[in-house]
Parts: structure tokens; C-alpha cells; sequence
């Protein structure tokens, strides 16, 4: 009876571990954007994407790196089986830890360069034909 309880509770643990996978990939949009602002020179990388994909070998390791810690405990528990998850686990949460810090990064950039800028227009350092490009090239520079 013991042994029987054991397996289905193991079973229901592989189970929610599977359809929980791994952390949520970036959708197509935000890969695009990312790979944007990797172009334009913005992109942070607070987690080396390759790194998590070398500790999701490990038991959780790739999980834990991408700040999933209770997907990690899971993994842990399910190592070796979760060595077929964990890097991509790891990779995708890298990616989106990557992709959100980037997002920030971004947005207080912008909104620096735009204070300037309407700075200097108030102040009568540029005209309004000058205002508008240096805008249109601060919108190109961070948005798609």
C-alpha cells in the first residue's frame, strides 16, 4: 500500500514538474525587441544565458540560476530525469531575467534622454525642427 501511495505521489510530482516545465520562454515580440536593443547597445546581461544552460546539468541548477527556486528544489529532487528540463530551464529563465532588466534599463534611458531634450528646447537651445528629429532618432534608438 506504502509503495503504491509512493509512486502516484511521484507520479503527480513528475507530472506537475513536466507541465510546469521550464520557466516561461520570451514570446516572438520580446525576443525581437531584446535583439534590438542588443543592436542598439542597451541590452543588460545580468544572467549569462549559456551559464544557465551549463548549471542545468547540475541537480537545479539551471532553475535556481534563474531565480525558480521552487522549480529547483522539484528538479532537484528528480535529478537525474530533470537533466532533460534544467538547461532549457535555465536558458529560458536567463533570457527573461535578461529581456525585464533590459526592459528597465531601457525605459530610464529614454525617459533621461527625452528630459534633456525637452530641457534644451525650453531653454531655447534648439528649435523645433531640431526637437523633433532629435526625438524621432531617440524613439528609433530604443523602440522597434
Amino acid at each position: 500500500m506504502k509503495v503504491a501511495m509512493s509512486k502516484k505521489v511521484a507520479g503527480i510530482v513528475l507530472a506537475a514538474s513536466l507541465v510546469s516545465g521550464c520557466a516561461t520562454p520570451l514570446n516572438n515580440a520580446q525576443k525581437q525587441e531584446l535583439n534590438h536593443w542588443k543592436h542598439a547597445g542597451v541590452k543588460v546581461e545580468e544572467k549569462n544565458e549559456v551559464a544557465g544552460v551549463a548549471l542545468g546539468l547540475l541537480p537545479g541548477g539551471g532553475s535556481f540560476y534563474s531565480r525558480e527556486y521552487a522549480l529547483g528544489v522539484v528538479n532537484l529532487l528528480l535529478w537525474p530525469a530533470s537533466i532533460l528540463w534544467d538547461p532549457i530551464s535555465g536558458y529560458n529563465g536567463s533570457q527573461a531575467i535578461n529581456y525585464y532588466a533590459t526592459q528597465t534599463q531601457v525605459n530610464r534611458l529614454k525617459k533621461q534622454e527625452m528630459a534633456k531634450l525637452d530641457d534644451q528646447l525650453t531653454l531655447g537651445e534648439i528649435d523645433d525642427r531640431e526637437y523633433v528629429k532629435a526625438r524621432r532618432e531617440i524613439e528609433n534608438k530604443y523602440d522597434l
